[in-house]
């Protein structure tokens, strides 16, 4: 593999690390700009697998150096990690890991690392017991997590906070939904065997499948077409918690980028409001609804500023798909480990209970309320359901009698890895 591809996944990796920068925003921009394609599924491997274990070879590297590398040379010290990462997580033979890491220095203009990074790499092969031992010292560093987050984890999750936070660092699963107003999904299965893509039915959705190896859309039969979209399985199961009635006006609030709005709109003759505040994800809603051919009306507003979008007309089905902190996702967006802060999570249910208090007067009387987040943490899930409705006028909490995720006191959770599903809470209100 050329060594471009090592000093490409250190600028990603500085500009995540070093600068806060979002790890989709910077890829994207990378892979834009002259990179072989034959590289780039090297570097999103390199880049992903550093942000995995950062919290665990972060302090073998600080053992390993006599002193901390300047901000300017972040660039170095991320190739300092892509080199640690290669000799104890990919098969790389050692030797050709040194050799192309040390030679990335040159890409970056920085021929005075080489020396550094050589030393340090093969003093890390000497090492490797010693630096393997490292793991011990905390659930932290074992786990590869912020301590704040190992904390929140175990608190809220006893018996499950070693699978949830090892199963944050596993790749995730490549799963589709089959757009049923195209295809049957027993059909579509058929077509992924003729082009010798191997995939099985998902456990819960009924539109689900999940491939065996993960392929570019490119792969993916009749994708332009619109006859299938990717999207989680613990997504999907947003349909069947709606409870969706065979006509209506359905609110998606917190839209983008239209995975479940699509999903509404493929299982019958609905009115669909997407709502969402960022305008460069409501694109993706738009490129999406293009794609499948499906309409909805479509408004870059803040959901919670009601009075600035709503006509007055109350909906029968809510579906409030919260901003949250992502913590049922990491396996898929690993800088969440990174970027978030424990002083977010609180500002977080702040948001998320003055969005479901702000949207709950547009329901009808009869109507559903399906409140969603990625996230597992309690604090953003059972506990901003349970002061709503605490205070709530008309609010009924619905059980959710499925055969997927654990009971909470307050809805229902799927824990990250379970069915090779993301971590998802799903709560459901009925107004009376």
């Amino acid at each position: 593999m050329a060594a471009d591809a090592r000093s490409t996944a250190a600028n990603v990796l500085a500009l995540v690390i070093g600068n806060g920068k979002s790890l989709d925003v910077v890829l994207e921009k990378a892979f834009k700009l002259d990179v072989d394609t034959r590289d780039r599924a090297f570097i999103q491997e390199l880049v992903y697998g550093v942000l995995r274990w950062y919290w665990r070879l972060q302090p073998q590297l600080q053992s390993l150096i006599s002193r901390p590398l300047r901000d300017r040379d972040r660039d170095v010290e991320m190739l300092l990690m892509i080199g640690l990462y290669q000799l104890q997580y990919l098969s790389t033979p050692s030797h050709a890991a040194v050799s192309a890491t040390v030679e990335a220095c040159s890409t970056l203009k920085k021929p005075w690392a080489k020396g550094l990074i050589n030393a340090t790499l093969r003093n890390a092969i000497r090492k490797s017991d010693k630096l393997g031992l490292l793991a011990s010292d905390s659930a932290a560093i074992e786990m590869a997590h912020p301590e704040w987050l190992v904390n929140l984890v175990r608190r809220d999750w006893p018996g499950h906070w070693q699978q949830l936070l090892a199963a944050n660092n596993e790749r995730p699963p490549f799963t589709l939904r089959i757009n049923e107003q195209k295809i049957s999904r027993d059909n579509y299965l058929k077509l992924l065997a003729e082009v010798g893509i191997a995939a099985t039915k998902s456990a819960h959705s009924e539109q689900g499948v999940r491939l065996e190896i993960p392929v570019g859309i490119e792969s993916l039969p009749d994708f332009d077409r619109g006859s299938v979209s990717i999207q989680d399985e613990a997504a999907q199961l947003a349909k069947t918690v709606l409870d969706l009635p065979s006509s209506g006006a359905i609110l998606d609030a917190c839209a983008a980028p239209g995975g479940k709005t699509a999903h509404i709109l493929e299982s019958g003759q609905l009115r669909v409001v997407a709502l969402d505040r960022s305008a460069q994800r409501m694109s993706l809603l738009r490129q999406s609804m293009e794609r499948l051919n499906l309409q909805a009306e479509i408004k870059v507003v803040d959901a919670i500023k009601v009075h600035d979008w709503w006509d007055g007309t109350q909906f029968d089905r809510i579906l409030l798909d919260a901003p949250c902190s992502g913590s049922g996702v990491i396996r898929r967006h690993p800088d969440i480990k990174l970027h978030r802060r424990h002083a977010d999570i609180a500002n977080l249910a702040g948001q998320q209970l003055q969005l479901i208090q702000a949207l709950w007067p547009l329901l009808k009387p009869g109507g559903k309320l399906v409140y969603a987040t990625c996230s597992i943490l309690r604090a953003e899930n059972d506990e901003v359901i349970e002061r709503f409705i605490s205070a709530a006028d008309a609010a009924d909490l619905e059980s959710i009698d499925v055969d997927w995720g654990v009971p909470t006191d307050f809805g229902r959770q799927t824990l990250t890895g379970d069915d090779h599903m993301d971590g998802f809470f799903y709560a459901r209100l009925a107004k009376h």
